[in-house]
């Protein structure tokens, strides 16, 4: 029921078949009911969602006519650039509005009106506080997509916010790979009787992932990720920390020992962000290290292997970043790290996707030879640390892009220089 126009987009973009969830969600979507995505990430469920909204909006055109709310950056990005592409023959536009931006572009950005707006719940609510003239009273779509994931990083005043100011006459969809009780409870709010398209029922990972663990003792967790990138080598790899300090300082270790690597984590600023990912992407690096903030939804074809060297706290969350390889029918691998600490962990990981993983081949007498060389690369990864932290208390971090904090800063700074004259 997609209209030609639309549909010569999709060929443009190599789309010939639609994805499963597409077919059970477009037709719903088209009559105008609310609709409830279920389906394993990499699957397609952006365009389950885009194709309905540009085909209504081709109907009845209007301004300000849809919302998308993500809980990532990055993924505002992906899901505009799918926007983009799909609506390009018929002159669709659409604003990303996320944190760590100027808020005055943004502003400017807004009061040109866009067909379709893509946001992070936090910068949005900002903007419909402060930003004169910008109101959602004639919206006629609302989509929440990772709709569990913007609820558990406690967006949820945010959302309630936003559902109070938008109409409630509007179409709702709600995406994600993965359901919470939360997400429920928001079902009951925000949505009227919706069809609910669930094309996997319980929690799996594609079959073409070829999925291992590794059982090793914490004190040595470097050496064996050095060594199964060396074994590896030649392919491209996702490594999962987390935390934000963690993910810098392997990245930072891996780069003494010449690989080259690259972090992406909530503490870099948006711009250094979409550098690291773009990089990545144009296969300048081969290895992007990342806290759970690229788990979700990034689309980048060419991963090879993820490597959980943190094992996730939340089993769903394993779901999430194995699916940043194998996607859309290619094959990949996995591999998880498994301390002495974690096994309990990691037996709830299988018990989720509902398979004994095989463990990884190694060979432990090369890992122990690799230790010496690791160790080194440890120790001036550290004292890099260290030299990055002291720069940053040194200088007024401008990284951090709002005025207050700058404002703030040089306060304290100045606060401390006055204690030390005297």
């Amino acid at each position: 029921g997609v209209t030609d126009v639309l549909c010569e987009a999709c060929d443009q973009l190599g789309w010939k078949v639609p994805t499963k969830i597409q077919i059970e969600a477009i037709p719903v979507a088209l009559q105008g009911r609310d609709v409830i995505g279920l389906a394993e990430t990499g699957s397609g469920k952006t365009g389950a969602f885009a194709l309905p909204i540009l085909q209504a909006l081709l109907e009845t055109p209007q301004r300000l006519f849809a919302l998308v709310l993500t809980p990532t950056r990055e993924l505002a990005f992906q899901i505009s650039e799918q926007f983009e592409a799909l609506g390009s023959s018929i002159g669709v536009q659409s604003t990303v509005i996320v944190g760590g931006i100027d808020t005055m572009s943004q502003s400017l950005a807004l009061a040109k009106k866009p067909h379709v707006i893509i946001a992070t719940p936090g910068r949005l609510v900002d903007h419909l506080e402060n930003t004169k003239g910008f109101n959602l009273r004639a919206l006629k779509f609302l989509v929440m997509d990772e709709a569990d994931r913007i609820l558990n990083m406690d967006f949820e005043t945010e959302v309630d916010k936003i559902l109070k100011v938008i109409p409630r006459d509007r179409k709702t969809f709600l995406f994600s790979a993965t359901m919470t009780k939360k997400v429920q409870k928001l079902q009951r709010a925000a949505l009227k009787n919706p069809v609910k398209c669930a094309v996997s029922s319980k929690y799996q990972t594609v079959e073409k992932l070829q999925q291992y663990y590794i059982f090793i003792p914490s004190k040595f967790k470097d050496s064996y990720l050095v060594y199964i990138l060396n074994e590896l080598a030649g392919n491209s790899f996702m490594i999962f920390c987390s935390t934000c300090n963690n993910t810098q300082r392997t990245a930072l270790l891996l780069r003494n020992l010449g690989f080259t690597a690259i972090p992406l984590h909530g503490q870099m600023s948006q711009n250094k962000r979409l550098g690291s990912l773009n990089k990545f992407k144009a296969k300048a690096r081969s290895i992007l290290l990342a806290t759970d903030v690229a788990s979700r939804g990034l689309d980048i074809p060419h991963v090879d292997v993820v490597i959980n060297f943190d094992i996730p706290t939340h089993s769903k969350d394993y779901i999430h970043r194995v699916g940043r390889t194998a996607r859309a029918g290619r094959a990949g691998k996995s591999i998880t790290f498994v301390t002495q600490y974690d096994v309990e962990l990691f037996q709830r990981i299988e018990h989720l996707i509902g398979k004994k993983l095989p463990a990884f081949p190694m060979q432990e007498e090369e890992v122990m030879m690799l230790t010496e060389r690791v160790a080194e690369a440890q120790r001036i990864a550290r004292m890099e640390l260290r030299e990055q932290g002291e720069k940053k208390r040194s200088r007024n971090d401008n990284d951090d892009d709002t005025e207050e904090a700058i404002g703030v800063r040089n306060k304290v700074a100045g606060g401390k220089k006055k204690k030390r004259k005297a």
